[in-house]
């Protein structure tokens, strides 16, 4: 009897010890799921996110002055008191909005056209076995296809004006949207598919409630890559179809400065292609990012 009570206990004993092991461990798991929510200090993000962009530009700025006296040729490299004189003056004469919103306004319009198209297209290749043979490589040779290569066919195909600067942005920015679908598609979990069928997605469904959600961090990188092939399109068809009724967006500006070997120009049409391509980045596509890699769990606010 005695025997037969001490086992009762150790079982007991075990079986209490096993359970506090759980407990223990959900308590773990629960304290990794623990969050910081509160909204950083300005002192935070003074000093994480806005303090080195900006020692990064004094930097530049320091070599700039440092090198203008040393090539001592403005048509070679323009001081930084000229390039400022081209920011004032197209300020003054109500130019340098405008040469600013024909380009953004035209890029994110043919982008606008190419995801519309580039998004079907890539599912329709990742899901579809023969048509990603017959039409993969040449998607990925597409990519690699420098933009300038389409702009002679696409002027005369369709002339100087906004269609063919469209076709352009198209021709260079939807493989990239399409490949990135791609990869996208071809990362998710068979399981994932799986359970979804089980659930009754399947079809269109399917497409919308499981594939595209699961395919998010390939189909962002893929949408950020296409924007970048985008501007990049847009600037050199910018700059060889030169055309009155076409305006002056900023790769006319900065053909304008090269005709007229005014270096400060040119400069002034660098800076502004470089600032709107990182703020499109930073408005639009860094934050897009964030929230995909947060909705994974791969990125903790703090």
């Amino acid at each position: 009897m005695a025997s037969s009570e001490t086992k009762t206990t150790d079982s007991i004993g075990g079986a209490a010890g096993t359970l506090g092991q759980i407990v223990s461990v959900e308590a773990g798991l629960d304290a990794l799921d623990l969050v910081v929510t509160s909204r950083p200090t300005f002192r935070q993000t003074f000093v994480n996110k806005i303090f080195p962009p900006i020692v990064a530009l004094a930097v530049v700025m320091v070599v700039w002055f440092i090198l203008t006296p040393i090539v001592d040729d403005p048509t070679k490299l323009p001081s930084p008191g000229a390039v400022g004189g081209e920011f004032k003056d197209a300020w003054l004469q109500g130019n340098l909005l405008g040469y600013i919103w024909t380009s953004v306004s035209r890029g994110l319009l043919g982008f606008f056209f190419a995801l519309l198209i580039g998004t079907p297209l890539g599912l329709v290749v990742a899901r579809v076995k023969f048509i990603r043979a017959a039409i993969g490589p040449i998607l990925s040779g597409l990519q690699s296809l420098p933009s300038v290569a389409w702009v002679p066919p696409a002027v005369i195909w369709l002339g100087l004006n906004n269609s063919m600067m469209y076709t352009v942005i198209l021709l260079g920015a939807v493989p990239s949207i399409a490949n990135g679908l791609v990869s996208g598609v071809d990362q998710v979990p068979p399981l994932f598919l799986r359970a979804g069928r089980t659930m009754g997605a399947t079809g269109i469904k399917g497409i919308w409630h499981v594939t595209l959600p699961a395919a998010l961090p390939g189909y962002v990188a893929g949408l950020k890559q296409g924007w970048a092939f985008s501007w990049r399109s847009l600037m050199a068809a910018e700059i060889i179809a030169n055309f009155p009724d076409l305006g002056v967006g900023l790769g006319q500006l900065l053909e304008n400065g090269r005709t007229a070997s005014d270096m400060a120009m040119v400069f002034e049409a660098i800076v502004l292609i470089l600032f709107v391509g990182i703020a499109i980045d930073l408005l639009l596509f860094s934050p897009l990012e964030r929230w995909v890699l947060r909705s994974r769990g791969l990125l903790v606010k703090s």
